[in-house]
């Protein structure tokens, strides 16, 4: 009969082999890329609005800062809004280049084909100035008459670009080439650009005072403060056009906290705006 302490020793023993198969079996711990869904009717009413509205419900909400500082309209005309298409690029590397799916199977070729019209590819570049594309490749994005583009970092053949007329957002213009300093290594993962993360399903809202990332899981919440605050703003600008005078007896406001009682919450009452049909007042903010 074993005696208790070799019957200890052999279980310790077995623990231990069955750690090491458990540590051996598990892989990265990693959570999903994609926080939700954006229908197309939500994404229309998202990009019916400013992005100013926009970041001021983000941080009404307590959310990090979402504008893309990095990412500056390229024509006057541009605008943007759709779902994100993730790119990751890294830093050049031969085995870098070497173990990357070759040819039409990159993941910027892959990106390119998951674009269209609801959807905005987000490139995450590893430098402002480094190119992230020209004409011949981005002759592509026109073919899938792609929703945006959007990158931290620049672009090459700008005129080409403009011709193509889909609306494009980067840091600057290049003559650089990018193979040289980075390659696309990823599609559709979690990327950060000029500091703010980007989920693949986000939606990308894009005017001429930046790009405005807007989390898919919160979107409904964020469309219906940020559209509260534009009517609000509407309603201000029409009273101060009418009776001129400084704005600071109705603005600024902070969307959840206008009272009831004051200058604005008066003007608001007027116009049929009350704490029973909006979320812009004290005690009714419903995030």
């Amino acid at each position: 009969m074993l005696s208790s302490t070799f019957r200890r020793a052999a279980t310790a023993a077995a623990s231990r082999s069955n750690a090491s198969i458990n540590i051996a079996q598990r892989t990265m711990a990693m959570g999903p890329a994609q926080g939700g869904e954006i229908s197309d009717e939500l994404l229309a009413k998202l990009g019916s609005l400013s992005t100013q509205a926009l970041v001021d419900g983000l941080w009404v909400m307590g959310w990090p800062a979402a504008q893309i500082d990095g990412a500056r309209p390229l024509h006057p005309s541009h605008k943007c809004v759709g779902r994100a298409v993730t790119l990751n690029f890294v830093p050049a590397r031969p085995d870098i280049a070497q173990d990357k799916p070759p040819g039409g199977e990159s993941p910027e070729y892959e990106a390119f084909e998951k674009c269209g019209p609801n959807e905005v590819l987000v490139m995450s570049s590893v430098g402002p100035w480094e190119s992230i594309g020209g004409d011949i490749k981005f002759l592509r994005l026109k073919q899938r008459n792609i929703g945006g583009l959007v990158s931290d970092g620049s672009v090459r053949d700008t005129d080409e670009i403009i011709k193509y007329g889909f609306p494009c957002f980067s840091y600057s213009t290049t003559a650089r080439q990018g193979p040289a300093a980075m390659q696309p290594w990823e599609c559709n993962g979690v990327v950060s650009v000029s500091g703010v993360t980007v989920r693949p399903g986000d939606a990308i809202v894009g005017d001429q005072d930046g790009v405005v990332v807007v989390p898919a899981k919160v979107a409904e919440t964020v469309y219906n403060i940020a559209h509260g605050r534009e009517e609000i703003e509407e309603i201000v600008k029409e009273e101060l056009i009418k009776n001129p005078g400084p704005p600071g007896i109705y603005y600024p406001f902070m969307s959840g906290k206008v009272k009831v009682d004051s200058p604005l919450g008066k003007l608001l009452a007027t116009k049929g705006i009350t704490p029973e049909n909006s979320n812009q007042f004290e005690g009714s903010a419903d995030w």
